[in-house]
């Protein structure tokens, strides 16, 4: 991460490293608590309630990545800090339905127009930040994109580029409930170029854990 921001001349300050930890034992997860780690992230219900029993909750950040079924909104939304997979209509009015307070959220954008990978297209996003205004418990805080995982570094810069304007065009608009200051991409085999294009988040999942499965 030292090394990312340095070659792209960042501050190591702003990026935030997202542990996902999903499928991996709370006593792994716990090791990474310890390591001074306070952003971590699941993507299942019952990964979530496990870890949250296991780590302290006064200064842990939980964040839900992945696909959120609409029916599970209300067992999830109120135990997390940030949803990064906000993608539909159906989807924003349960959220705001169902949260006790503000939840801020990456409106998830398909960048490449691949077809096994959920997300807004690039025309559909700013028309769906737009019609969010009438929901006042969801805080766009920024967007979010997957790369291809075969892509070559070009097409991944290309990719996180992309988004990156596109964070850019929505924060201009100054929407109050849409600041879009953040984005989250990049993931363990890609960081680097992530954070070279301008992520503010990254979700760091197999490389921690990368020693203990070999």
């Amino acid at each position: 991460m030292e090394a990312a921001c340095l070659t792209a001349g960042r501050n190591r300050e702003d990026v935030t490293v997202i542990a996902v930890t999903k499928t991996k034992p709370a006593e792994q997860v716990e090791e990474l608590y310890r390591l001074g780690y306070r952003h971590f992230a699941e993507n299942r219900l019952e990964g979530l309630l496990e870890k949250q029993e296991a780590l302290p909750q006064e200064d842990i950040s939980w964040h839900y990545i992945g696909t959120l079924q609409t029916r599970k909104v209300k067992q999830v939304i109120n135990r997390i800090a940030y949803f990064h997979a906000l993608d539909r209509p159906s989807l924003a009015k349960e959220i705001n339905e169902r949260a006790e307070k503000p939840v801020s959220c990456f409106v998830q954008v398909n960048v490449t127009g691949e077809s096994s990978k959920h997300g807004l297209s690039a025309s559909e996003a700013v028309p769906f930040i737009q019609s969010l205004e009438s929901f006042p418990n969801i805080i766009v805080v920024g967007l979010m994109t997957m790369a291809p995982i075969d892509a070559t570094d070009v097409e991944l810069r290309q990719c996180f580029k992309d988004l990156k304007i596109m964070q850019e065009q929505v924060a201009a608009l100054n929407l109050p409930y849409a600041p879009c200051t953040e984005t989250s991409m990049g993931m363990s085999q890609d960081y680097p170029v992530a954070i070279a294009e301008g992520a503010t988040f990254v979700r760091v999942g197999s490389a921690f854990f990368a020693e203990t499965e070999a």
